[in-house]
This record gives C-alpha cells, structure tokens and sequence, in this order.
C-alpha cells in the first residue's frame, strides 16, 4: 500500500506542545474523514506518547524537542514519536500498567498502557543515552461507514 501523505515535526519538549502535537497528528488524518471516535484515539495516544517524552526524557526539557512523524495510507495511519533523551533503563517494567520512573510527580503509569489500549499496533525501542521511539499504528474507522 502506498504512502498517501506524510508529516515530520519538531517542537520543544516543554507542555504547553503536547497539546498542539496532539492536534497536529488529528489533523492531519482529516483527509480520509476519520470517525470521531478515531481521532479521539489517536489524540489519546499521541498525547500520552509526547507527554512520556516532556516528562521522562529530558532533564533540561525546554532546550530539546519532540519530533513527530506520520505517513497516512488509505485506511490506516502510521504515527512515530521520538526523543533524543535519557531512553529507559528497562523497556518491560516500563510497559507495565501503574509503573512510572517518576512517582514523586504523582504520574499514574498508564501511557504505554493508553497507547496500547486506543492504537492498533504498538512498538517501543529505546536505548539508554539516546532515546526512544514509540511507532503506533491506527487503521481508520471512516465517519460514514459507522
């Protein structure tokens, strides 16, 4: 199957972006006149995905970025967001529902989790030292075939 479109961004790891990643990502599904309800998921995801990266993977996250990329196909999406950070020590236990590197900032360890629950496909690589790529993959629901 063929690319229909593709998008690359880049935007400070700072919060007030998740929001805008978010939208971002919704958006550009638009085309292909998505349900409601699939764009709620992606927003969901992307936004757990960016959240993960403002909150976990920088110490210093205003001088560094978030970068997001997505290839949209006739019935599916394909959406990656990736840090240049710390990565995680141990891939698994972060996976696991409630695990967070962070409890001090009362964060509820469901973001692998939420991803998991509103994306179809899921995959995580990371490497200590040099980041973390989330790949996600959502087919679309199109509004008039519900």
């Amino acid at each position: 199957m063929s690319v229909v479109n593709q998008m690359k961004l880049s935007v400070s790891a700072i919060s007030g972006n998740e929001s805008f990643v978010r939208s971002a990502a919704a958006a550009f599904c638009v085309s292909k006149n998505p349900s409601l309800e699939t764009v709620n998921d992606i927003k969901t995801a992307v936004s757990e995905a960016a959240t993960n990266v403002i909150v976990h993977a920088y110490d210093e996250p205003e001088k560094n970025f978030i970068y997001v990329e997505a290839e949209l196909f006739d019935d599916y999406v394909c959406i990656i967001v990736k840090d240049d950070g710390r990565g995680i020590a141990n891939l698994e236990e972060a996976m696991q529902p409630m695990y967070t590197s962070k409890p001090e900032n009362e964060r509820s360890g469901m973001g692998f989790t939420f991803m998991q629950t509103f994306m179809d496909e899921l995959s995580v690589e990371s490497e200590e030292g040099k980041g973390t790529t989330v790949k996600m993959k959502k087919y679309i629901t199109k509004a008039e075939d519900l």
